[in-house]
């Protein structure tokens, strides 16, 4: 499949589009779009790239994110085999500043939403009973229609903006620096790490399957994404391994080793860089925190 780097979301009929998105998996391409997007998965899991943020993602994901931040939802493997059973769905709603007409955030009573797009532009993160309140909305919003519909979603911004249940994305400072040109190295950068970060990733070997040098690829992803490609591979390879501690069912030995780390102490010391807790703590705060 080609890789798609913007990505054709508006409506011809309606001021914001809403989809309910089924499918065996999420759409495997990196993109990113003029559109802002409320976005949260009902089901799937795999890994969340945002902007220059990367983490796991299950069910009950939910984010706001401002207009042109890359993203990709890269569901698990298992999601990917045709025999699975397994299938992907979430709800996302799609519109423009402009959705309304010219200038309308501009006013004095739309300044708490206008704050809102603009924290939007490093990406939102949704928890707590607002995630609940935002995703409940969305699972009904269907069911309205013509102005009804245009209020039920302005009470939705409204509430996101009252809330002080979210988080920023994308680190500070950060600015989408891709150009169109870049899609498919991007693309193959994604797809290479996702395959290969269980085992040895070898620079060399990547840096040639995108026609650079190895020190030209490291410059270039790191002025990309604000992160060594290290770094990357880091983020990536914790992400994973939080999924296997909310599963259970592997020792925390076992979950390094599954992760691609060759040694316990340098997973625990990575682990703890890139949450803040041990694999320990993570993992005991999760089932408590589902109890």
């Amino acid at each position: 499949m080609k890789p798609i780097l913007k990505k054709s979301v508006d409506s011809v009929v309606y001021s914001f589009t809403l989809k309910e998105l089924v499918e065996p998996h999420f759409d495997p391409n990196w993109h990113f779009h003029p559109h802002y997007q409320l976005f949260t998965v009902l089901e799937g899991s795999g890994t969340r790239f945002i902007g220059d943020n990367i983490r796991h993602f299950e069910a009950g994901d939910t984010v706001f994110l401002g207009p042109n931040i890359p993203h990709l939802w890269q569901s698990d493997r298992v999601y990917f085999d045709h025999n699975s059973g397994l299938q992907t769905h979430g709800i996302v709603i799609y519109f423009t500043e402009d959705f309304l007409g010219d200038g309308f955030f501009e006013k004095s009573e739309m300044h708490p939403l206008k704050q809102l797009l603009e924290k939007g532009e490093r990406g939102l993160d949704i928890f707590g009973g607002t995630r609940d309140y935002i995703r409940h909305e969305l699972q009904n919003l269907h069911q309205y229609e013509g102005f009804e519909r245009v209020l039920k979603f302005l009470a939705m911004l409204h509430e996101l903006s009252q809330s002080n249940e979210c988080s920023y994305i994308a680190s500070f400072g950060y600015v989408n620096t891709h150009k169109v040109s870049e899609t498919e190295r991007m693309q193959k950068v994604h797809e290479y790490v996702m395959k290969h970060f269980k085992e040895e990733v070898r620079l060399s070997e990547l840096a040639s399957l995108v026609s650079m040098s190895e020190s030209a690829f490291c410059r270039y992803f790191k002025s990309r994404t604000n992160k060594t490609f290290f770094d990357f591979i880091a983020e990536i390879r914790i992400g994973h391994a939080c999924k296997l501690l909310h599963e259970g069912s592997l020792n925390i030995t076992q979950v390094a080793y599954e992760s691609g780390y060759n040694t316990i102490s340098n997973f625990n010391r990575q682990f703890k860089d890139i949450t803040g807790k041990t694999p320990f703590m993570y993992q005991k705060e999760y089932i408590k925190g589902i109890r």
